[in-house]
């Protein structure tokens, strides 16, 4: 008796146990699920020790993290009157007493330089006493602002379109943690929705915590779109080739317990969901369906063939389960090369993935032999779908064109192959932390409304190290450096 005969006589003689050892498992892999982590920092790529994260870690620990700043801008002329300016300064103040936050900067903080004779000093004034009460009061402090304060031009205003901007910034401590999500869910988007109910503006809200949370909360969204969407899609196709609810249902359970155990591995493992890992769902699903359709088309075929039941689940695990073992074991070692790379995120990626194919095929192998087991076997009309013409002719028409024209089938290879070279080289490389975000939605679009207003969000940071004490206070080392920053600009 060889190796997948004993298998199958395992799996057929031991149909309860297995069944509870599953049971018991998936059990607790859903228990784990709730060590589910999200990642509160964007996807890097790099591993730990390469030059440019090095780099990146020594700037922080001189200057500190600064991704903590959220940004508002309101762009309208009704701004500009006194019951609406006087709501906008508020809405930023009503921040700064609130836990997690450093500090707010809006129009109500500027200040102005004025010169004291006397003392032959400079001493700053708050660019008004008290909130303007008239249209004229606001237009004097909009005048002042913008025509004597260019400092703050692009930075709390833009002078050409009249856009109105303030700064919050929040705790560095929460930055990446799960308080952020609270705050921006809890409080922020809260308060601006009141505060355009109430003022009849339209607030635009970027920056780095902001775009995050916003932008991890739709991958997790997205994650349940895109399993319920791969489950539906391929339910349709299954059911559209076996014509078989008990078929379908049985596929579908099958995948639907893989997906609960990746969600389970990632929560044992203590990973975090990232962009990648978020693919591995979907991933079991299309890897998980095929291995049904093996599994319970062979049942079938031996069904039609001798109508024994017995025999044939023997034979499906004997004569599919070594074919699909090799289709998933080759499959779970392309992903497993990932583990060897550098960086922790692939490598993350490559362990679940592997993991979870090897995972969908014992599932595969174990539950659909065992279920059919408990069933009447198949009637004549659930195995129509057999003796279908057209996908014999698909075979048919394949197979002529492999023994007949090969010299058809090399060129088109060659075609194919060159095509492919061309697409190789239309790659774009982007290191653009918004490329991958989607279009649609309403964050991405206040993104590009800050780039357009105030040139963006993102700030280019150039650490410069002379190598000498206070060696970036001479002129000549200013001068170079002011160079530098109208090369960028």
């Amino acid at each position: 008796m060889d190796f997948w005969s004993k298998v199958s006589r395992i799996i057929l003689r031991n149909r309860y146990l297995i069944l509870l050892l599953i049971a018991a498992f998936t059990a607790f892999l859903v228990s784990q699920m709730q060590y589910m982590r999200f990642s509160y920092t964007e996807a890097n790529l790099l591993p730990e020790n390469h030059e440019v994260n090095v780099q990146y870690k020594q700037f922080l620990d001189i200057f500190g993290d600064e991704g903590n700043l959220i940004l508002l801008a309101v762009k309208d002329s009704t701004v500009f009157t006194p019951k609406k300016f006087d709501a906008w300064n508020k809405l930023a103040k009503s921040f700064d007493s609130l836990k997690g936050i450093d500090f707010t900067v809006s129009i109500a903080d500027v200040k102005k330089l004025k010169a004291d004779r006397k003392n032959r000093k400079f001493i700053l004034e708050p660019l008004y006493e008290s909130a303007p009460k008239t249209l004229e009061e606001v237009s004097a402090v909009k005048k002042q602002l913008f025509e004597n304060l260019p400092f703050y031009d692009n930075l709390l205003y833009n002078k050409e379109t009249g856009t109105l901007q303030t700064a919050i910034y929040i705790d560095k401590k929460i930055v990446n943690t799960p308080e952020r999500k609270s705050f921006v869910f809890d409080i922020l988007i809260p308060k601006i929705t009141e505060f355009e109910k109430e003022n009849d503006l339209d607030v635009r809200a970027s920056g780095m915590p902001y775009i995050r949370t916003l932008n991890s909360q739709n991958i997790v969204d997205e994650i349940g779109m895109f399993v319920g969407g791969a489950l539906l899609i391929t339910a349709i196709i299954f059911f559209f080739f076996f014509r078989s609810f008990r078929a379908t249902f049985i596929t579908l359970l099958v995948v639907t317990v893989g997906v609960t155990w990746a969600f389970g591995f990632l929560g044992w493992l203590g990973y975090e969901i990232t962009v990648l890992t978020a693919l591995i769902p979907p991933l079991i699903i299309v890897i998980g369906v095929p291995n049904a359709v093996f599994l319970i088309n062979k049942y079938q075929q031996e069904i039609k063939q001798h109508g024994q039941q017995g025999k044939a689940l023997q034979r499906v695990i004997t004569k599919i389960g070594n074919a699909t073992l090799m289709t998933n074991i080759t499959t779970a070692s392309g992903f497993a090369t990932f583990v060897f790379v550098k960086s922790q995120l692939l490598r993350e990626f490559g362990i679940l993935a592997s993991l979870n194919i090897i995972s969908i095929f014992i599932l595969a192998l174990l539950i659909i032999p065992i279920i059919y087991s408990f069933m009447a076997p198949p009637k004549a009309k659930h195995l129509n779908h057999l003796e279908r013409k057209w996908m014999e002719n698909v075979v048919d028409w394949m197979e002529k064109m492999v023994r007949h024209q090969r010299i058809a089938v090399y060129i088109t290879t060659v075609i194919v192959i060159i095509l492919g070279i061309v697409g190789l080289y239309q790659i774009r490389v982007s290191g653009s932390l918004i490329e991958d975000m989607p279009k649609s939605k309403s964050f991405y679009k206040d993104i590009k409304f800050f780039e357009q207003e105030f040139g963006g969000i993102m700030p280019l940071e150039i650490l410069v190290d002379t190598k000498r004490e206070k060696g970036v206070m001479k002129l000549s080392t200013l001068k170079r450096m002011e160079k530098i920053n109208e090369a960028v600009e």
